[in-house]
C-alpha cells in the first residue's frame, strides 16, 4: 500500500496538503452521516409519544414523520459509518508505517478505548451504541488487515447475505407463529419505559443495561453487517478510492446513484412499511431483511450523490463545514446523546414520550446545526475535539 501524499487535479494543480493525510471526502461524509445518526437516535430518545394518562397519542404528522425516517435514514447511516470506519484503518495503519511504530499495539489501545467509551455511553446515556460493539469488530478488521481488496468485497457481500437470511427466518417464523400484538401490552411495556426515563439518574442507568442486556443478541446479528460495511471500507481504503473522487471516479460514482437510489429505496419503503405500517409488528424483521439487503445501495447512492453535488466549486465552502465536523465526529456524536439525555431523561428535563417525531425531528436539525457552528469555532481554536484526543492519546500511549 502507498499514501497519496499529494492529489494531483485535471488541472494539474497541486491542492494545498492535508492535514496529517487527511482526506477531506472521509471527513465531509463523516459530517454528512453524524446527520443521519442523530436522526434515528433521536427517535429512540424522546419515545413513543403518550398522553399524560400514559396512553398513546396517534397523529398524522407523527406518523408521516416516523414513516420517512424509516424509509429514507434507518439502516443507511450506521454503515455509511462503518464503512468509513473501515478506510480509515487503512490510514491508521499507514500513519503508525510513517512513524515508525509497530502497528498492533496502536490499534488495539484505540479498540480498547473505543470499547470502554461505548460502555460508558451505552449505560449512562444511550443504550443504542455501537462504539462498543466497533472496539470489539475492530479487533477482527485487525485480523484481516491483509485480506485482499476482491476478498475483502466477496466476504462483506456474504455476510451482508447472512444477516438478511437470519432476520428473514426469524420474521418468517414470527408472522407464521406469533399473535398479533395486543394493545395492552405494548402500553404496558410504553408505561414502563416511561416511569424508568422520567424518574431519577440510577433509574435511567438501570434501564439503559436492561436493555443492553436484552440487545446482546441482535448485535452478534447486526455486528455481521457492521462488519460487512468495515470490509468494504477496507478494500476502498486499499484502492484509496476517497482520495480522488472528483477524477477518474466520477462517471462510476454516477452509475452508483442512478442504479442505486430505485433499488435502496424500494427496500426502504417496504422496510417502513413493515415497521411503521399498515403492516403489524410482527413483519418487523422481515422488514429488516429487506432493508439491510437493499441499504448499501442507497447508502452508495447518498455519499456519491453528496461527494458529486459538493464537488463545484460554489459549494465547496459546504464541504468545508461537513468536513470540519466529520473530524469532531466522536465528539458530536456523544453530544448528541448527552443533549437529547439531558432533554428526554431523568438527568435533566425528563421529557420521554412527550413529543412525537414530527416535534423532535425540527429539534435534531437545530442540535445539528449548532453542532456545525461550534465544530467551526473549536476547530480554529484547537487541533482536536475532546474525545478526539482522548481517542488519540490512547493509541499514541502519549499527549498528543
Amino acid at each position: 500500500m502507498r499514501f497519496p501524499p499529494r492529489v494531483r487535479t485535471h488541472s494539474g494543480a497541486e491542492p494545498a496538503p492535508r492535514p496529517e493525510g487527511r482526506i477531506r471526502d472521509v471527513d465531509v461524509l463523516r459530517g454528512f452521516a453524524l446527520l443521519g445518526i442523530l436522526l434515528v437516535n433521536a427517535r429512540a430518545m424522546a419515545g413513543p409519544h403518550v398522553d399524560p394518562a400514559g396512553g398513546p397519542v396517534v397523529s398524522r404528522p407523527d406518523e408521516v414523520a416516523a414513516w420517512l425516517v424509516t424509509a429514507l435514514v434507518s439502516a443507511k447511516f450506521y454503515l455509511l459509518f462503518s464503512f468509513l470506519f473501515g478506510y480509515s484503518f487503512t490510514l491508521q495503519r499507514l500513519s503508525a508505517a510513517r512513524a515508525g511504530a509497530p502497528f498492533a499495539p496502536r490499534h488495539l489501545r484505540r479498540s480498547s478505548c473505543l470499547f470502554f467509551l461505548g460502555l460508558a455511553h451505552g449505560f449512562l446515556l444511550f443504550a443504542g451504541d455501537v462504539l462498543a460493539v466497533y472496539g470489539v469488530l475492530s479487533l477482527v478488521l485487525f485480523a484481516l488487515r491483509d485480506i485482499a481488496p476482491r476478498t475483502a468485497l466477496r466476504a462483506a457481500a456474504w455476510l451482508v447475505v447472512a444477516t438478511a437470511g437470519a432476520l428473514l427466518a426469524w420474521g418468517l417464523l414470527t408472522v407464521a407463529l406469533a399473535e398479533p400484538p395486543r394493545g395492552q401490552n405494548t402500553a404496558t411495556a410504553v408505561h414502563d419505559a416511561v416511569a424508568a426515563y422520567r424518574g431519577d439518574p440510577a433509574a435511567v442507568v438501570r434501564t439503559n443495561a436492561r436493555w443492553l442486556r436484552d440487545s446482546l443478541g441482535w448485535n452478534v446479528v447486526y455486528g455481521a453487517d457492521m462488519l460487512a460495511a468495515f470490509l468494504a471500507g477496507l478494500a476502498a481504503g486499499r484502492r484509496e478510492l476517497l482520495a480522488e473522487t472528483c477524477g477518474r471516479y466520477r462517471a462510476r460514482m454516477a452509475q452508483i446513484v442512478v442504479l442505486g437510489l430505485p433499488v435502496g429505496l424500494a427496500g426502504s419503503v417496504f422496510m417502513a412499511f413493515c415497521r411503521n405500517g399498515p403492516l403489524d409488528a410482527r413483519w418487523y424483521d422481515i422488514g429488516s431483511a429487506v432493508g439491510v439487503l437493499t441499504a448499501p445501495a442507497l447508502t452508495a447512492a447518498y455519499a456519491c450523490a453528496l461527494l458529486l453535488v459538493l464537488s463545484a466549486r460554489p459549494r465547496r465552502r459546504v464541504a468545508a463545514v461537513l468536513a470540519g465536523a466529520g473530524r469532531l465526529s466522536l465528539t458530536h456524536y456523544l453530544t448528541q446523546s448527552l443533549v437529547m439525555a439531558l432533554v428526554f431523561t431523568g438527568y435533566g428535563l425528563g421529557w420521554y414520550g412527550r413529543y412525537g417525531t414530527a416535534a423532535v425531528l425540527p429539534g435534531c436539525l437545530a442540535l445539528y446545526a449548532a453542532q456545525l457552528a461550534a465544530g467551526r469555532w473549536l476547530l480554529r481554536r484547537f487541533r482536536y475535539g475532546p474525545a478526539e484526543w482522548l481517542l488519540r492519546a490512547a493509541t499514541l500511549a502519549k499527549r498528543p
